[in-house]
């Protein structure tokens, strides 16, 4: 009887040191269900089932403000269909203080455009919104640091969404960051007038950047400047790769680039000019690599035409077996034509198919035809 008591109150001390501080501080945990919580989702149409099989342990919480979650998030224009969802797949947030939300909504609104775009950030993008109090101090220095760089708006609102943690932790760590890769913008001759633009980009791309060590960066960089790689393609490559160059790591570049050349049968040189035109070539593992060149072997595709156009080995493989069929279904050959038409992406992809179909349907214009006329 004593061990059944004793695991019974470990397991729930355990449940409530996994809640959020912010949380913890102002709720109890109940041996029972809230009633009063329950029926405020219940009447939300949120999905009780799924939050008891989830995230149980928020129905026991109290006091809860499902109701005033909701109000607040339907005076921004928010549906009952969507306040709902957000309710159901985070219902932690009616844990969360009237008082910390307004607050966290006039923050987000300093750099939002609208609340409607809000909205949609919070119903994409919950746990983001719902941060804990204890983090806004950072999270308004870093929306003020990266607002003195003259960055965008919605670019400040993408990476507060989808890469939270580098507003949650101190200002210096990021300044810290940004400073790496502007220096290395600029030592390897970017113009400082394109500088924020580049910067912009790198963060669009890889909204995480910020949160990898600058350590990373240099090695990676000083990795491809021993390979070969002069100031300026170094320059191209990290504008091309953006902020997946700090992904990367000298190791895993290495066994790519290896794999690659052995494949190709190309000399350094000619390796590093491929490179240039598909950098996704550093990153990919040579399980993938080995895969994407044999299914373009196997389908005709000489080893020439791949190096000359390198880049459908960013395809997967489901996607060049689907191109190739339809490509031949309109007469085009891709082992003697052009990869081009087999290459890019969706969009282009489709507006080349559509050009073969023209050129396929379009009749033939004899000019020696006699013309028909009235008779």
């Amino acid at each position: 009887m004593f061990h059944l008591i004793t695991t019974s109150l470990i397991v729930r001390c355990q449940r409530v040191a996994a809640l959020p501080f912010n949380l913890r501080i102002c709720s109890t945990l109940s041996s029972a269900e809230n009633q009063q919580t329950v029926q405020a989702l219940y009447e939300l149409s949120v999905d009780i089932q799924k939050v008891r099989k989830f995230k149980g342990w928020v129905l026991h919480q109290s006091p809860a403000y499902a109701k005033e979650v909701s109000d607040l998030l339907k005076d921004m224009g928010a549906s009952g269909s969507i306040i709902s969802h957000i309710l159901t797949v985070h219902p932690e947030s009616v844990l969360c203080h009237p008082e910390q939300l307004q607050a966290q909504k006039e923050l987000w609104m300093t750099v939002c455009p609208n609340q409607k775009e809000l909205v949609g950030i919070i119903e994409k993008f919950p746990t983001s919104f719902f941060a804990p109090s204890s983090h806004r101090d950072n999270q308004r220095q870093n929306i003020n640091y990266l607002r003195s760089l003259n960055l965008n708006k919605r670019l400040i609102t993408k990476l507060m969404a989808s890469a939270p943690q580098s507003f949650s932790r101190p200002t210096e760590e990021n300044k810290v960051m940004v400073c790496t890769l502007q220096q290395a913008y600029l030592d390897l001759g970017g113009d400082k007038a394109n500088m924020k633009i580049w910067l912009q980009k790198l963060l669009s791309q890889n909204p995480f950047a910020l949160l990898k060590p600058p350590e990373d960066l240099r090695q990676n960089l000083l990795f491809l400047r021993d390979r070969g790689f002069s100031s300026t393609e170094l320059l191209h490559l990290i504008s091309k790769l953006k902020g997946f160059i700090i992904e990367l790591n000298p190791d895993s570049m290495c066994q790519s680039l290896a794999y690659s050349q052995e494949t190709m049968g190309c000399s350094e040189a000619e390796l590093r000019d491929i490179i240039l035109n598909c950098p996704a070539l550093l990153y990919y593992p040579e399980a993938i690599l080995a895969e994407r060149f044999a299914v373009l072997l196997s389908a005709g595709i000489s080893m020439s035409q791949i190096m000359e156009t390198p880049t459908v080995l960013e395809l997967t493989t489901q996607i060049v077996n689907y191109r190739i069929q339809r490509l031949r279904g309109h007469g085009y050959d891709v082992r003697t034509g052009s990869l081009e038409f087999l290459n890019g992406t969706k969009k282009n992809f489709e507006m080349s198919y559509g050009k073969l179909q023209l050129r396929r349907e379009r009749p033939h214009f004899n000019p020696v035809a006699p013309l028909k006329g009235d008779d």
